[in-house]
């Protein structure tokens, strides 16, 4: 396939008439019940830019949230695939094993925070990885509660839709939940600091809070587990006060308590390092076990667990799995996703892009209060939205921003527990022209409405 050049061009409203067409046709064949952010159809994407059936040029500010970090359809990533399935498709790693499972797990437990001795186990998705981690926990510590946080997202199977904090549109209706989830507060520094500015930078102060809640209200010798993400992501890219994190492990260390990060959104350099894990505190975190998905396989079905050996061994045989868990095609993209963020040096791009990305948003900041916040890592930025005047959540304004970028073709994505959020997730590969004119687009239609 010829490049995609590298360039917004809109050919056609947005979205055009080939994608009418086919959005007719989604209407009448599938379940209405699946949301769309962006009515336009797909042709081609790579880099940072995706193409749809009538000819537009998009700018790729979304990475099919955050999964083709290392750009759609990434060179080797095509080539590994394409020699994995002209030699087999499918056996099932349960019934007859095959190389690049263990070589995918070997990879995990190398790349992941941490030095000793460790596990893997291969998923389908982020949402199924974080059921499997709960069952680990449990098994280990033979407890049974676990808590996760406010404005969490970890799916939306039954297990992960308990610990997901937000209702709409993912938890509404489809209850009774898994029992034994628990709820405790976050470090969110931007709406902490409207209370108390010191809970809004002690990190230390902020998790005694979620510490106290956990004691009171679960009790350490019922309590399994703590899963969070290192920075939440549907949650709004929320990234806790210093101190706060490094203060939860160490608490759970103290009390047989497996504290489980889920690096499903943050995960494979998305934030400047390989995990959100190591940003925190002088030698980085390391978790009990990591959940991982999104990044791991640049587009192709694939999640893990990884962790210490002795708790990712508690379950007994055959505990785990599930019939596509680690399917070779994917095991095949995720080789070839890890070995380029490596060789690419795509941890220190994130890095390079997070200045591209906050820099022009501080600037309309400073003389525009309905920016609230900016804030997050590397290629994983967000800017909350509050009515001028106001620290009230904005999601009507946000929407409109939205909207207005998808119509000038710019991909951006809204999350928060609010909707006031707008998420920035290029891929690594964009260039920075084509970053910097999306972010231009961006703030210049925020200043037009």
């Amino acid at each position: 396939m010829a490049s995609l050049d590298q360039s917004r061009n809109l050919v056609t409203e947005i979205p055009g008439p080939a994608s009418l067409e086919l959005n007719k046709r989604r209407s009448a064949a599938v379940s209405s019940s699946v949301g769309v952010t962006l009515p336009v159809f797909v042709a081609r994407a790579g880099g940072g830019v995706i193409e749809d059936v009538d000819g537009n040029r998009l700018i790729d500010l979304g990475s099919g949230i955050a999964v083709t970090t290392i750009g759609n359809s990434s060179p080797a990533v095509v080539d590994a695939v394409r020699r994995q399935v002209a030699e087999f498709t499918h056996t099932c790693f349960m019934v007859t094993p095959y190389e690049s499972y263990v070589a995918v797990a070997e990879e995990l437990n190398r790349i992941t925070p941490g030095d000793g001795e460790k596990r893997s186990v291969l998923f389908n998705s982020g949402a199924e990885a974080v059921e499997n981690a709960v069952k680990v926990a449990r098994s280990y510590t033979r407890k049974s509660a676990v808590v996760a946080f406010d404005h969490a997202y970890h799916g939306r199977t039954n297990m992960a839709m308990a610990l997901t904090a937000k209702s709409m549109p993912y938890k509404s209706g489809f209850g009774p939940f898994a029992p034994e989830i628990y709820r405790a507060p976050l470090s969110y520094p931007y709406r902490d600091g409207l209370i108390d500015k010191e809970l809004a930078t002690d990190g230390e102060k902020a998790a005694a809070r979620a510490i106290s809640v956990m004691d009171k209200q679960v009790g350490v010798r019922n309590l399994a587990a703590v899963i969070i993400e290192p920075i939440q992501g549907e949650g709004g890219f929320i990234v806790p006060a210093e101190g706060f994190l490094p203060t939860l492990v160490e608490w759970c260390r103290e009390n047989d308590v497996v504290f489980i990060a889920d690096e499903v959104q943050t995960g494979f350099a998305r934030t400047g390092a390989m995990f959100a894990c190591e940003h925190e505190g002088p030698n980085g975190l390391e978790p009990d076990v990591i959940v991982t998905a999104k990044g791991i396989a640049d587009g192709l079905p694939l999640s893990a667990i990884t962790g210490r050996a002795e708790i990712m061994d508690a379950a007994h045989t055959g505990g785990l799995g599930g019939t596509f868990g680690g399917n070779p095609v994917a095991c095949a993209a995720a080789l070839a996703t890890i070995a380029t963020i490596e060789s690419e040096g795509l941890v220190q791009r994130a890095a390079q892009l997070e200045p591209l990305l906050t820099e022009p948003l501080l600037r309309l900041q400073a003389s525009d209060d309905r920016i609230g916040d900016v804030r997050g890592r590397g290629a994983m930025i967000a800017i909350e939205l509050v009515k001028s005047g106001t620290v009230d959540p904005d999601p009507e304004l946000t929407t409109k921003l939205a909207t207005a970028a998808h119509a000038a073709g710019v991909i951006v994505l809204t999350c928060g527990m609010f909707g006031n959020i707008i998420r920035l997730l290029p891929p690594l590969t964009i260039t920075d022209e084509l970053l910097t004119e999306g972010v231009e687009v961006l703030t210049g239609l925020l200043a037009e409405l």
